[in-house]
C-alpha cells in the first residue's frame, strides 16, 4: 500500500497484509467456484486447472492494482469511489477476457483459434462480476480499517486527556484551601495554641509531600489512600475545629484493597465545601467501605444542613464529583458505578463501587 509515502505507517502496513490475505482466499474461492462451474459445462478441471492458475494470478495483480488506486483516493466521497470501482471494473474485464484468449491461443498453437463472441461475452461478464466482486470486498475491508484506526486514535486521545487530568491533579492544591490553611496557623500562633499550630503544619507537611510523590495514573492500596485523605481531615479539623469530626470506619481486611489513587480526595473536598463551609451546625465526615462480593464499595458521607439544595447526580454538583464519575466510568466501564444519596435530607452521601482487587 506504500504506506511510507502517504505517511500513515502501521494502518498502512496492516492493511497491506490483510489485503494480500484476502487477496489470495478470495482468487482460491474464485478458482474452486469456477471450475466446479465448468464441470457441469463439460471443462474437465484438471485440464483447465493451468489455465486458470494464470489467468487468476494475472487477475489478482490487477485487483491489486485496483486496491492501491481506492486506496490512494480513500479521501474521495462514497459516490466517487463507486464510480471509480465502475470504471476499473469496464477497464479490467476486457483485459480479463483478452487475457483467457490468449491463454488458450498459447496452449493450442500452433492450431488457429477462432474467436468466439458468445463465449467471450460470457468471460467478460465472469471478469466484470469478480473485479467488481472484489473492489466492493476491498471497500468494505478498507472501511473497517479506517473505523477500527479512528476507534484506536479517539481511544489514544481520550487516554491522553485522562492521563493530562491525573497529572494535574497530581499538582493541584486548592488556593483557597491553602491560603485559609495558612491563616488558621497564623491565628493559632498569635493565640499561643503552639500545639494545634504544630499539627496543622506537620498534616499540611504529610500532606502536600504525599500527594505530590503520588502517581495518579496508578493504584494505590486503600490503606495509603486513607491515610492521605485522613491528613486532609485532620487541617481541616483544625480549622473547623468548634463544628466538624470525622470518622474512617473501614475493616482492617480490607486496607489491601487497591484502588485508583486520589479518588477519595473530590468527595471529601465536597463534603467539607457543601457540609461544613455551608452551615454553622456541628458537621460530622465518615468515610466508609465495605466489600460485596466482588466489588469494594466505598462512601463519604456529611451531616447535611437544613436548606441544603437537593442534589440527585453528578451533573448537579461541581467539576470535582463530575470529574470522578467520568473516571470511574472510563476506567471500569460496566464495572464500575458512582451513586449520590441525598434522600432522608439528614445526610448527604456519594459512593462508589469498583471492582475487587489486590496488590
Amino acid at each position: 500500500m506504500e504506506e511510507a509515502n502517504d505517511g500513515i505507517g502501521s494502518f498502512g502496513k496492516a492493511l497491506r497484509r490483510a489485503t494480500l490475505r484476502l487477496s489470495l482466499l478470495y482468487w482460491a474461492c474464485m478458482f474452486v467456484a469456477d471450475s466446479i462451474l465448468g464441470y457441469f459445462i463439460n471443462i474437465d478441471p484438471i485440464d483447465s486447472a493451468p489455465l486458470k492458475v494464470v489467468l487468476f494470478s494475472l487477475s489478482a495483480l490487477m485487483t491489486y492494482a485496483m486496491s492501491l488506486v481506492l486506496f490512494r483516493l480513500r479521501r474521495y466521497s462514497f459516490t466517487q469511489k463507486a464510480l471509480l470501482c465502475f470504471g476499473m471494473t469496464a477497464i479490467a474485464a476486457p483485459i480479463f477476457t483478452g487475457i483467457d484468449f490468449l491463454n488458450y491461443a498459447i496452449c493450442e498453437y500452433p492450431e488457429p483459434v477462432k474467436f468466439d463472441k458468445l463465449y467471450a461475452a460470457y468471460m467478460l461478464i465472469e471478469g466484470a462480476s469478480m473485479m467488481f466482486g472484489w473492489s466492493c470486498l476491498f471497500m468494505a475491508l478498507l472501511y473497517n480499517f479506517e473505523v477500527r484506526d479512528r476507534e484506536r486514535r479517539l481511544a489514544a486521545v481520550r487516554e491522553e486527556a485522562l492521563t493530562a487530568q491525573m497529572q494535574a491533579l497530581r499538582y493541584q492544591v486548592n488556593p483557597h484551601f491553602l491560603f485559609n490553611t495558612l491563616n488558621s496557623i497564623a491565628g493559632l500562633i498569635e493565640e499561643g495554641a503552639a500545639t494545634r499550630a504544630e499539627r496543622m503544619v506537620q498534616s499540611l507537611s504529610n500532606f502536600l509531600r504525599t500527594s505530590l510523590a503520588l502517581d495518579p495514573m496508578l493504584d494505590v492500596a486503600l490503606a495509603e489512600e486513607l491515610r492521605l485523605q485522613q491528613d486532609y481531615l485532620a487541617i481541616e479539623r483544625e480549622r473547623y475545629a468548634d463544628r466538624m469530626d470525622f470518622v474512617v470506619d473501614v475493616p482492617e481486611q480490607m486496607h489491601h484493597a487497591m484502588v485508583p489513587s486520589l479518588l477519595l480526595q473530590p468527595l471529601i473536598e465536597n463534603a467539607i465545601k457543601h457540609g461544613v463551609g455551608q452551615s454553622l451546625e456541628h458537621t460530622q465526615i465518615r468515610i466508609w467501605a465495605r466489600r460485596r462480593n466482588e466489588s469494594l464499595c466505598m462512601a463519604v458521607e456529611n451531616t447535611r444542613y437544613p436548606n441544603a439544595a437537593r442534589f440527585t447526580s453528578p451533573e448537579g454538583l461541581g467539576i470535582g464529583l463530575r470529574n470522578v464519575a467520568e473516571r470511574i466510568r472510563v476506567r471500569f466501564g460496566d464495572a464500575g458505578a458512582f451513586r449520590i444519596d441525598a434522600a432522608d435530607g439528614t445526610r448527604f452521601r456519594v459512593e462508589i463501587e469498583l471492582p475487587w482487587r489486590t496488590a
